[in-house]
C-alpha cells in the first residue's frame, strides 16, 4: 500500500490549497471539516468559500480574515441565531469587507452536482418567483425542448480544492462517511483536489469490505490526514455527537470583535494540531459526547472466487 497521499493537517494544507483559492467544506451538521479549516486560517488567504450553509465554520474563517468572497445560501449560528463575525463583515467591512454571491440551498447544490458530473449547467425548477436572477445574470432560463416547460439553468461550479471530513479512510484515500452526508460527494467530484480528514485510518480490507459506504474513491483524493475529533464542534455520527454547549458558548463569546480575537488566539492560532485542540477540551467533554452504541445490521456480500 502507498502511503505517499498520508500526511498531517498542516502539510496537506500547505500543499493542496493555495491562496486565492476556492474552496468547498463539506458537511451538514454532520462532518463539518473544522480541523481542516482551521488549519486553513492559519495559513491561507484570499480566499473564495462556496457552501450552502456554511454555519460557524464559515462564521470562524470570515472572522480570522482569509475570506473574501462567500457563495452559499444561509451563514449563521444554527438554532440560536445570527453569526456575529459574518454580521461585522458585511454591515462593518470588519476585519475586511467580503463579496457575496447568494443563492438557495438547492441551487447552490445543484451548480455543485453540474460540476460534479461534468456538464456546464443543470436545469433545474428552483429560482421561480424569487429575486435572485435579477441579481445573478449569468441565472439563465429556457423551454424544455422535450416538454416545453421553463425551467432555470443552473451554472456549474468547480471549486479548487474540497476539505471534507468522514468516519474512516485508507491511506489512499478511499472513504467511509456515515449520517447526514447532504452535498459531501457532490462537493468533492466538482473540486480539482481533494483533502480528506478521517476519524481513522483503516486498511484497505476494511472498504472493500462495504464498498456501498464508499462516499469518494481514492484516485480522486490528493491527501489523506488522520483527524480524530476533526469535526468538533459538529457531530461524527457513531463517535461523538454535537456539542451544542460549543454553540451557545460562541454565541456568547464573539459578539465583538475584540471577544472574537480572543476566542480565535486561544482555539485557533494558540494551538499547535488538532491533538493540542482535543487537549483543551478535555477529559471531561470527550466522554460527555461520545454516543451509545447502535450498530447498524451486518450486511453479507457474498463475495464468489
Amino acid at each position: 500500500m502507498s502511503h505517499e497521499k498520508f500526511m498531517s493537517t498542516r502539510e496537506a494544507v500547505k500543499r493542496f490549497v493555495h491562496d486565492g483559492d476556492s474552496i468547498f467544506v463539506g458537511g451538514f451538521g454532520n462532518l463539518y471539516p473544522f480541523s481542516l479549516a482551521h488549519e486553513v486560517i492559519r495559513q491561507k488567504k484570499n480566499l473564495t468559500l462556496v457552501k450552502h450553509s456554511p454555519e460557524i465554520l464559515g462564521d470562524q474563517m470570515i472572522g480570522s480574515g482569509c475570506i473574501r468572497k462567500l457563495v452559499f445560501s444561509w451563514l449563521g449560528n444554527p438554532s440560536i441565531g445570527s453569526a456575529h463575525a459574518f454580521r461585522r463583515a458585511v454591515e462593518h467591512g470588519v476585519p475586511k469587507r467580503i463579496e457575496l454571491e447568494e443563492y438557495t440551498h438547492a441551487s447552490v447544490t445543484g451548480m455543485l452536482k453540474a460540476g460534479a458530473m461534468g456538464i456546464p449547467f443543470l436545469p433545474a425548477k428552483t429560482l421561480f418567483g424569487s429575486d435572485y436572477p435579477g441579481h445573478h445574470p449569468q441565472i439563465k432560463f429556457m423551454d424544455c425542448p422535450y416538454t416545453g416547460e421553463r425551467l432555470c439553468l443552473l451554472p456549474a461550479i468547480t471549486p479548487d480544492v474540497a476539505l471534507i471530513h468522514v468516519q474512516r479512510a485508507d491511506a489512499e484515500g478511499n472513504s467511509h462517511a456515515w449520517g447526514i452526508l447532504s452535498d459531501i460527494k457532490d462537493g468533492a467530484f466538482a473540486s480539482k483536489r481533494v483533502v480528506v480528514s478521517a476519524e481513522e485510518i483503516v486498511d484497505t480490507e476494511v472498504i472493500r469490505r462495504d464498498p456501498n459506504r464508499t462516499l469518494v474513491p481514492g484516485f480522486m483524493v490528493a491527501a489523506v490526514v488522520h483527524d480524530p475529533w476533526g469535526a468538533h464542534p459538529s457531530s461524527a455520527q457513531g463517535f461523538y455527537d454535537r456539542d451544542n454547549e460549543y454553540y451557545l458558548e460562541y454565541d456568547r463569546e464573539t459578539r465583538s470583535r475584540k471577544d472574537f480575537e480572543k476566542f480565535a488566539d486561544e482555539w485557533i492560532y494558540g494551538v499547535e494540531n488538532r491533538k493540542e485542540y482535543v487537549s483543551k477540551l478535555g477529559r471531561k467533554k470527550l466522554e460527555a459526547l461520545k454516543p451509545k452504541s447502535y450498530k447498524s445490521r451486518p450486511v453479507d456480500y457474498g463475495w464468489y472466487s
